[in-house]
Parts: C-alpha cells; sequence; structure tokens
C-alpha cells in the first residue's frame, strides 16, 4: 500500500527510528540490481532518507551514476516499508558528521572511515504494510 509522504502516522514513524537493518537496491549499467545490507535513517520533514558508506563502495558508485535511483526496504515480520527516489552522493564533511550523528542515534556509533561518504535517498514514494 502506498503511503501518504506527507501524513505519515506515528506508528509508521516509529518504525522508521526503531533498530532494524534493511536492504538498498541500486541499479548496475546493465539493468540488474545491486542488493546489499544497510542501516539507514530517515528525516520525515525533508523527506531524506541516508545511508553511511565508504566512497569507494559498489553502492557508492552506482549512486554516483547520472539519473540514479534507489529503494531502501525495511521489514521486520509482517510489518514492510520501502523508500524509494532518486539517490545522490554528499562527500562534504558537514553533510558526512551529519549522516553519522544520525546514525548513531538510530544504530550505534560507527567505527572511523576516512573514505565515508552519505547516499542520499530523496524519498518520492513510500510503500508498506503493518
Amino acid at each position: 500500500m502506498s503511503l501518504d509522504l506527507a501524513a505519515l502516522d506515528a506508528e509508521t514513524l516509529t518504525f522508521l527510528t526503531e533498530r532494524h537493518l534493511a536492504t538498498l537496491t541500486n541499479v548496475r549499467a546493465d539493468g540488474t540490481p545491486h542488493v546489499v545490507p544497510v542501516g539507514f535513517t530517515y528525516e520525515p520533514e525533508t523527506r531524506l532518507a541516508r545511508v553511511i558508506t565508504g566512497g569507494g563502495s559498489v553502492k557508492a558508485r552506482l549512486a554516483a551514476r547520472p539519473g540514479a535511483v534507489a529503494a531502501l526496504c525495511q521489514v521486520d515480520g509482517r510489518r514492510w516499508l520501502t523508500l524509494s527516489g532518486p539517490i545522490h552522493v554528499e562527500r562534504d564533511p558537514a553533510s558526512v558528521a551529519d549522516a553519522v550523528a544520525r546514525y548513531a542515534g538510530r544504530y550505534r556509533e560507527p567505527r572511523v572511515n576516512p573514505e565515508r561518504v552519505v547516499l542520499v535517498v530523496e524519498v518520492t514514494r513510500i510503500l508498506g504494510h503493518g
């Protein structure tokens, strides 16, 4: 079921802050999916989802391609949410520090990674159940 981005209910917002892993699906140049487990954060006011990763990772390289799109899918039993939209990479220290702080708030303090970047999904659609 498609959810209204402008009016997510409290249960959905809570689910997006609980400690759950997700999958990030990017699309390779040949059209095949690249799916990996990730942690992410979501900011409902800006409709941005953030994933921290190494700058040389496949997911970062795919996100840096012009016109890249991605989906984040979080599942817990019968509850699930998929957030999708255009994705891009941010490398500036302020954006990385902000994303690390958000990640630490939802999961744990990540290990130090001087090559860290932020993958930002501009969420245009959320599907979900439960």
